[in-house]
């Protein structure tokens, strides 16, 4: 989930500085924290600026202050997912010397970063950002797009410690990975969040990876 700030404040009353004022940013953090917790609604429905000034007990215009527009909003949510799952895939690459083992902590990871961040899988299916701009989706395809080379990467590793077959078709394989995913998160999202995204996969793996 999007971190608090709550720990950064303990050292000064209430408002986050000595003259009572919120920290910098608190006010933007908390309002990306509401939008995240209101995506977890099982029932998926759309969330409006309106219904999201509400939760927060504060104007429509008040929003308005910390974003210039609800798709601003979005895009501070993708931010948070970009950093935190490719900060992840760096750490398992950096930390895990064979390719097929990089290959079953990148899917674990993935899964269970939508298992920990119920209403972010809903950016991540895409369901969220239906009649929202444009370039939300195009960002978050982009997020897949670089999360597919990032497998491939791990496949070509693995090619050439000898863990695969030298006509191993990384690319196909790491497609394929990427759409299982993908269709764990949505089976997730559309199940109200019931059914675990990792389920069976320690089964899977070995049919997926090869």
């Amino acid at each position: 989930m999007i971190p608090t700030p709550d720990s950064a404040e303990k050292t000064v009353p209430e408002g986050g500085t000595p003259s009572g004022r919120r920290k910098p940013g608190a006010r933007r953090l908390q309002i990306l924290q509401t939008l995240a917790v209101m995506l977890e609604d099982p029932k998926g429905e759309k969330v409006t600026t309106a219904a999201l000034a509400a939760k927060l007990g504060v104007s429509e215009a008040a929003l308005y202050r910390h974003f210039a527009s609800k798709a601003q909003m979005f895009e501070g949510l993708i931010e948070f997912i970009e950093t935190t799952i490719f900060g992840l895939i760096n750490d398992i690459d950096a930390k895990e010397p064979s390719g097929v083992r990089q290959v079953h902590r990148i899917v674990q990871m993935l899964l269970d970063f939508a298992a920990t961040n119920r209403g972010m899988t809903r950016v991540l299916i895409g369901d969220a950002l239906v009649n929202e701009h444009e370039r939300l989706q195009e960002r978050m395809n982009q997020l897949l797009e670089r999360i597919e080379t990032s497998l491939r990467q791990s496949f070509r590793v693995a090619v050439t410690q000898a863990e695969l077959p030298s006509n191993f078709d990384g690319s196909a394989r790491a497609a394929l990975a990427v759409a299982y995913v993908i269709g764990r998160w949505h089976r997730f999202a559309k199940s109200g969040f019931k059914k675990a995204p990792a389920d069976g996969l320690e089964a899977q793996l070995p049919i997926l990876v090869g």
